[in-house]
């Protein structure tokens, strides 16, 4: 028998847990910053409201519905579109593979934050313990130091997702969410009550109104947005997929929504505040210091950490702890979105589909743990979520909003919710977002062909950027045309229901 979130709550702390990850803490801010300041939030709450928001109910109705990982629910909507379902999972998988490596680094530095070993210059002292290399294409070897934390959190996450998604999923988020929210919640107080805190806030939120003319800055928030609420790469299809049929969707994806977009709001106002003072104490300006993505956590911040007029050790373990428990609660949704991929489709055991993602997923994990990690991690980042993930999430709405009567979804969302959602809705899916992801789609590849990344060697860019694309449409064709144990003939009680 399939397993079922034993509540709402459940479901709602676990898909909270999904979307409040990394990207929230060290992420927004600085795009945030970047693209507008004040003036991003008015394309930021707009894709929210036309994107985010209507895509969670979509796909939160279509799991729920269809009753599978992403792989089955697209096979029972029409078997020709099960490779779009191989194809998010196979994004999901190889975030998991890098994912892993980040929650070893920040587990380290949990470790470093009681004795400050980081020292006085975090950036270098980063680069030492990665033992980073010159490119991508240089390995050099793993790193020893990084192994046995790799171990430990693999051990801990696999401990996790053996247990299922009541007993494992469903306990670590109840644990994770509460301890991130106290601890960015200490953070947040400490830094408003330091001297420079504002003009960190300034420079997070200040709006340049100019910056809504720039298409780049209108990218930049449909890549916050599906990056911060995990969508369009198999997780809420699958988590959804364990839902009981009376569940309120269209209620569930606005709280899920609210909630992460407002602690992603909330934790921006700890981590610039403390940047403010961080500039304050060094006379300099906050464009100066602050950085962006793993430089913001591993570099920039721990500098920060050093300024302080006391307590450093504590307010360290407050950031890399909430940093660790977001970390876990994202990690486990996103394989749980490939378990529940390989489950459904070959009828395998919840511990056996495990057991099939672990594995690979460790061995591939070690590319990481080497010198040329970090540089891995960069390019396939940014190559998966850019071209990817949004791939992935352009073809969605198109498919369902174009070729399909999204109007069929409507209904079904709407049978079991406190309030409708109307025709808006559709509208939103099959005209505003497929526009947007469109235009971010071409934009971002178009960039990448021609500039390349980072300043990466192109190389570097082949192998690990548009070589791990070529990878990932290698392993959807094979699991496309792979047979499953039992098929697709578990759908007589939603044929009737089905999408035409």
């Amino acid at each position: 028998m399939r397993d079922q979130w034993n509540s709402k709550l459940g479901f709602v702390l676990a898909a909270i847990g999904s979307a409040v990850g990394l990207g929230n803490i060290w992420r927004f801010p600085y795009v945030a910053a970047n693209n507008g300041g004040g003036a991003f939030l008015l394309p930021y709450f707009f894709v929210i409201l036309t994107a985010g928001i209507p895509i969670l109910i979509l796909e939160y109705t279509m799991g729920k519905t269809y009753r599978g990982g992403a792989p089955v629910t697209w096979a029972r909507i029409n078997k020709k579109f099960e490779w779009l379902g191989w194809w998010q999972v196979m994004c999901a998988f190889i975030i998991t593979v890098y994912y892993f490596a980040i929650v070893v680094w920040t587990v380290c530095y949990v470790g470093f934050s009681f004795t400050s070993a980081w020292g006085d210059d975090p950036t270098s002292f980063f680069v030492s313990f990665l033992g980073l290399s010159d490119s991508a294409l240089n390995l050099g070897g793993i790193q020893m130091n990084l192994l046995l934390p790799y171990l430990a959190v693999w051990a801990v996450v696999a401990f996790i997702m053996y247990r299922g998604i009541n007993k494992g999923i469903n306990i670590a988020c109840k644990i994770c969410l509460p301890l991130l929210l106290i601890m960015i919640t200490i953070l947040v107080i400490r830094g408003l009550t330091l001297p420079g805190a504002l003009d960190g806030l300034e420079y997070m939120f200040k709006p340049d109104w100019s910056a809504l003319t720039k298409p780049s800055v209108w990218v930049a928030a449909y890549g916050q947005v599906f990056f911060s609420l995990s969508i369009c790469f198999a997780i809420m299809l699958a988590y959804s997929s364990y839902l009981p049929k009376e569940t309120d969707v269209v209620n569930t994806a606005f709280i899920t929504a609210t909630t992460n977009h407002g602690f992603e709001v909330f934790a921006g106002i700890g981590v610039f505040s403390i940047m403010g003072y961080m500039a304050y104490a060094q006379g300099v300006g906050v464009e100066e210091i602050a950085g962006s993505g793993v430089g913001l956590a591993f570099m920039t911040f721990p500098t920060a950490i050093n300024t302080l007029p006391g307590m450093n050790g504590f307010f360290g373990v407050c950031f890399f702890g909430a940093l660790l428990t977001a970390g876990i609660t994202s990690l486990i949704s996103i394989i749980q979105a490939v378990v529940s991929g390989m489950q459904d489709k070959f009828a395998m055991s919840h511990k056996k589909a495990c057991t099939v993602v672990m594995v690979p997923a460790f061995l591939l994990g070690l590319l990481f743990v080497t010198g040329a990690g970090l540089n891995i991690l960069d390019i396939v980042d940014a190559f998966i979520n850019n071209v990817g993930v949004a791939t992935a999430g352009f073809l969605e709405v198109l498919i369902i909003g174009w070729f399909f009567k999204p109007e069929t979804l409507r209904k079904e969302a709407n049978e079991f919710s406190n309030f409708s959602i109307g025709k808006w809705w559709v509208y939103a899916l099959k005209i505003v977002t497929v526009l947007g992801l469109g235009v971010m789609v071409i934009l971002n590849t178009k960039d990448f062909i021609v500039n390349g990344y980072g300043g990466y060697a192109q190389s570097d860019i082949n192998v690990f950027g548009w070589g791990m694309l070529a990878i990932c449409v290698a392993a959807v064709i094979i699991l496309t045309s792979m047979k499953g144990k039992e098929g697709y003939a578990d759908i007589s009680k939603i044929a009737s229901k089905e999408v035409k």
